[in-house]
């Protein structure tokens, strides 16, 4: 297991990247209005349909701003759900248009709000690498993204059907991803072959999200026996326990 080091924010930092999130919604807000106002202004029909073409544009970008927002520190939040806004923002944004299927599936967990952001930036960098560089030729596009708790072990894979041009090459986007893989204390495997490409994400739980997950598991657990249980009654088949 990967060693986990935990490193205390910078008060500083959280009121930084709150000004810059804000910052960006403002200027995306003030484009969508200005792009809007041009379109009223316009007596073309096609440049006005254009011109909201790029106000709808505006519109997914900021969504996809909107679901990377970093969430509220001190409290745990869901990772499976962070993922799959995230992934839906993402699709409508970038993957829509190149007809790409995203699946997404996860396992119940709960992460520290800055850790669950930094696991959605690595998420939202690969299925960025997919939209830009995977050729799928005449097979029928589909991307794959599945977080799974191994028990103190958060895995993450992002994978697809395509076949990347060219021997992958550690760029910009990659080496973020690596720092970014560090700051979790984890490790990524990468795997590319005709059939299509794989990111693994492995990285170890902190003590407090290890006992957030193993509540949800014995929550899960006595849901299944609960469940069991009601459909052996229905069938008159009820199990009894020792007498």
């Amino acid at each position: 297991m990967t060693k986990h080091t935990e490193h205390l924010p910078s008060h500083g930092g959280p009121l930084l990247l709150r000004e810059l999130n804000h910052r960006i919604r403002n200027e995306l807000t003030c484009a969508v209005s200005a792009v809007s106002a041009k379109a009223v202004q316009s007596d073309s029909v096609a440049v006005k349909a254009a011109l909201l073409d790029v106000v709808d544009l505006l519109h997914r970008c900021a969504d996809v701003h909107r679901s990377l927002r970093m969430p509220e520190q001190g409290r745990l939040t869901d990772a499976a759900k962070y993922l799959q806004e995230l992934c839906f923002s993402v699709a409508k944004y970038r993957l829509e248009g190149l007809a790409i299927r995203v699946l997404f599936s996860a396992d119940d967990l709960r992460l520290e709000g800055e850790r669950c952001w930094r696991l959605g930036l690595i998420v939202s960098e690969l299925l960025t690498n997919v939209a830009r560089h995977a050729q799928f030729g005449v097979r029928d596009p589909q991307l794959r993204v599945e977080l799974r708790l191994a028990g103190g072990i958060a895995k993450c894979k992002v994978s697809d059907n395509g076949s990347a041009p060219e021997p992958i090459r550690r760029g910009r986007g990659l080496v973020i991803i690596g720092e970014l893989v560090s700051s979790l204390g984890g490790l990524v495997h990468t795997s590319c072959a005709s059939e299509g490409c794989s990111f693994l994400l492995t990285f170890p739980l902190t003590e407090g999200e290890q006992r957030a997950a193993g509540a949800a598991q014995l929550v899960l657990l006595k849901r299944k026996k609960m469940r069991r249980l009601l459909q052996s009654q229905a069938s008159g088949t009820e199990e009894l326990g020792p007498e």
